[in-house]
């Protein structure tokens, strides 16, 4: 089988193109294809052999001459690849950008319009945004650098088992409703009930105390349990 080049999907995006009622030529500008139509936008078209981000790139350089920037490409084949790989962010990257997405068939010459370019206006999720503004809200201090990996993010629940387990820690086996006295923590009962991290265990009817795996865990986050104890010191 030859191998493809980027030229044999000249021929079909030219074919797709003058079917609409344009005129396409080839390699105007720096411009793989362009095509043009009375009293329309031009319609360029950047073509590439794989998804890629220098596609992308030159996709983003022809918009400064018209809205309609499309990307062309062989009709994807089998599950290897970027695009099989990353389908779903790709067309979402797509659409953020305002580019539009051909699929070329050699074999057949047809082309597939999988993407017109359109204004990208991204649905807002109020919920997302509120449970996002309340972590941060929640959340003592600073404790995580942004984009570290290995240490457990350390969330405001994380940091509301952690007070409960330095006030079992300090002052031994304690009921929930103790626990969320001297602590402040409303979800107290709830922490222990659930136990996520293995920290807490019951000792007896609405009794609890802290774990080894607990203690280790202070031991783990001895910098943020420092900030906490001070904080709540700070508090009382």
């Amino acid at each position: 089988m030859a191998t493809l080049r980027e030229t044999d999907l000249y021929q079909p995006i030219k074919d797709f193109l003058e079917g609409q009622g344009y005129a396409v030529k080839g390699e105007i500008g720096r411009c793989d294809v362009v095509a043009t139509r009375d009293g329309t936008e031009p319609v360029i078209v950047e073509l590439k052999l794989a998804f890629s981000l220098p596609l992308i790139f030159q996709g983003l350089q022809r918009q400064t001459i018209s809205d309609l920037i499309y990307l062309a490409i062989p009709a994807p084949k089998g599950r290897s690849g970027v695009w099989a790989q990353h389908r779903r962010d790709a067309l979402k990257l797509c659409r953020m950008l305002g580019l539009g997405l051909l699929f070329v068939d050699v074999a057949t010459s047809g082309v597939e319009t999988i993407l017109d370019p359109t204004v990208y206006k991204p649905r807002k999720q109020p919920r997302a945004r509120q449970r996002l503004l309340g972590e941060f809200q929640r959340r003592v201090g600073d404790p995580t650098i942004g984009g570290g990996r290995g240490r457990p993010v350390m969330t405001a629940y994380r940091q509301d088992a952690l007070r409960c387990a330095i006030a079992l820690s300090s002052y031994g086996p304690t009921s929930p409703a103790e626990l969320r006295k001297s602590t402040g923590v409303e979800r107290a009962g709830t922490i222990l009930q659930r136990d996520v991290y293995g920290w807490f265990e019951r000792v007896e009817r609405g009794v609890y105390q802290v774990t080894p795996n607990g203690e280790a865990a202070l031991l783990t986050f001895a910098d943020v349990v420092t900030e906490l104890s001070n904080k709540h010191k700070q508090a009382r």
